[in-house]
């Protein structure tokens, strides 16, 4: 069954953290319930590796209105884009995140996640084995250029961490740390780039923001030959993607909080694409949450940095987003429910079966839909 599968690869549950809320024992209203969200997947069929055509990865197209769906290849998206229509694309970077070092004193193997820069070199971050690891304890890494010590245990049993080197920390961590692949990937990377966006900028991400790493550089350049828009926004993308939802009513779960920044020009690109009657069209889930945070209940993107923890599920109301290019999540993941708020969970549910049925793959490396 996929569902074992998951629990037993969560990378949350492999780095010890704890996952909060409460879930209740009492009946859940259809919808609201995260057994809602489940779909049998075979485990095949979660991708394993990234295409060398980005752009030739298979696409799903739904109208989520009536739930009818097409079966095209991605680079097909530009029949389905119109001038003046504006594409939200995240253009954060995913660091090598992922270190793997010895405890002073012990000499216990470590790993240590880095999530969100608080400061200098001060981190939150995932640590495994977390429960031996408190505050005090102290880690290095490769030739002992870099140690870290644990500062403090904060939410979700997440710690605050430390970090001394000699040089520039983001050097240090080029030589020393791996890139943060999902827990579902366990065939090597062989060109840690192609976890990365073409447009990828700006460097802060634990996980890839995966809708985007379907474009290649000449389909961007053929949509804003069309007449098409392209707004920038970035998200730095947290372990909240791959948090199991552990409470029964998805009401009572908690997300994990993401930086996010909202340039002037985006806000105003994207405000003047609903003026003007144009769509905004989101790539992946995290550019609607940073538009659907950023935005005021009249629909307008204000621009400015912030933190967000916005959980989108059934019942939500769209202030700013038109349609969505997202890839095939997880059950009961919180990305299956924001996707069934935009579209029906009826209809998203459909869509899924119909993809297992005709084998696309799944996840990260897999296969694209865009509910319209």
């Amino acid at each position: 069954m996929i569902r074992d599968e998951i629990e037993k690869n969560n990378q949350v549950e492999m780095y010890g953290a704890a996952t909060p809320g409460d879930g209740g024992t009492a009946t859940v209203p259809e919808g609201y319930s995260t057994k809602d969200y489940y779909f049998d997947l075979p485990k095949e069929l979660i991708a394993q590796d990234p295409l060398e055509d980005r752009a030739s990865s298979r696409l799903m197209v739904i109208d989520r209105r009536t739930g009818a769906l097409e079966h095209r290849i991605f680079r097909d998206i530009i029949e389905y884009l119109h001038p003046g229509d504006t594409l939200v694309l995240n253009n954060t970077r995913v660091i090598p995140a992922r270190l793997l070092g010895t405890r002073e004193g012990t000499g216990a193997a470590v790993e240590i996640l880095l999530l969100n820069r608080k400061q200098n070199d001060v981190w939150e971050t995932l640590v495994r084995p977390g429960k031996k690891l408190r505050p005090g304890a102290r880690v290095t890494f490769g030739d002992g250029s870099l140690r870290a010590e644990i500062l403090d245990v904060v939410d979700d049993g997440n710690r605050l961490v430390q970090f001394h080197y000699d040089g520039i920390f983001e050097e240090v961590l080029d030589r020393l740390g791996e890139m943060p692949l999902p827990p579902y990937i366990t065939h090597k990377l062989e060109n840690p780039e192609m976890y990365n966006t073409v447009y990828a900028k700006y460097d802060g991400s634990a996980a890839a923001p995966t809708a985007g790493l379907h474009f290649t550089e000449g389909l961007l350049e053929q949509i804003e030959d069309m007449g098409v828009h392209l707004a920038y926004v970035t998200l730095h993308v947290g372990l909240g993607t791959f948090r199991p939802v552990k409470v029964d009513d998805v009401r009572h779960h908690h997300m994990h909080t993401e930086w996010y920044q909202v340039t002037p020009e985006a806000a105003d690109l994207i405000n003047k694409t609903h003026a003007s009657g144009g769509r905004v069209i989101c790539v992946g889930t995290t550019s609607c949450r940073t538009v659907e945070s950023a935005s005021t209940e009249d629909g307008i993107v204000h621009p400015g940095a912030d933190n967000t923890a916005i959980f989108i599920y059934p019942g939500y109301r769209f202030k700013v987003m038109d349609g969505l290019i997202t890839n095939f999540h997880l059950p009961e993941s919180t990305l299956i429910m924001l996707v069934s708020a935009f579209a029906g969970r009826e209809h998203v549910l459909h869509a899924y079966e119909e993809a297992v049925k005709e084998r696309y793959r799944f996840f990260s490396f897999g296969d694209a839909c865009f509910f319209i």
